[in-house]
């Protein structure tokens, strides 16, 4: 089951109604040949997410997501920490529709919830291929005005 969380004061979604995600991720999931167990989609604050890149991963630095995986061999499950300041930073540097960046964000969580990795370069290029193929097949009428 698809959870969604907003804290940290982020009331909306931009551009994005939840019920999206809670339609299109477990069916991702099971394209992927997996189960959908319990997934929870967090969107929060660049500052929020910050403090829990320092607290859990060692990290001092602003990113746009954080995966925690407590998925096992076919059932896929975690939480999903997503900073809606990022996204919405990151769209704009990239020039692209803020919601399209908000959904590639999210299935690239869900991507490593399933298993792929993107620390070598080969990784990177499995992963940017999924989540344009994911794009492709379930965002292009959800995004196209």
């Amino acid at each position: 089951m698809i959870y969604i969380e907003n804290i940290d004061g982020i009331m909306k979604i931009p551009g994005v109604n939840p019920e999206f995600f809670v339609h299109s991720l477990p069916v991702l999931i099971a394209m992927e040949s997996k189960t959908c167990g319990d997934v929870t989609l967090i969107f929060c604050s660049d500052d929020y997410l910050l403090e829990i890149n320092k607290k859990y991963l060692n990290h001092d630095y602003y990113t746009d997501v954080i995966t925690f995986d407590y998925s096992d061999i076919q059932t896929v499950s975690g939480d999903l920490f997503i900073s809606i300041d990022r996204v919405l930073d990151n769209a704009k540097s990239l020039q692209v529709v803020a919601k399209e960046e908000l959904i590639r964000v999210v299935y690239h969580g869900v991507l490593h919830l399933v298993g792929y990795r993107d620390k070598t370069e080969e990784e990177k290029k499995v992963m940017t291929s999924k989540e344009n193929e994911y794009l492709l097949n379930f965002v292009s009428r959800e995004t196209k005005e």
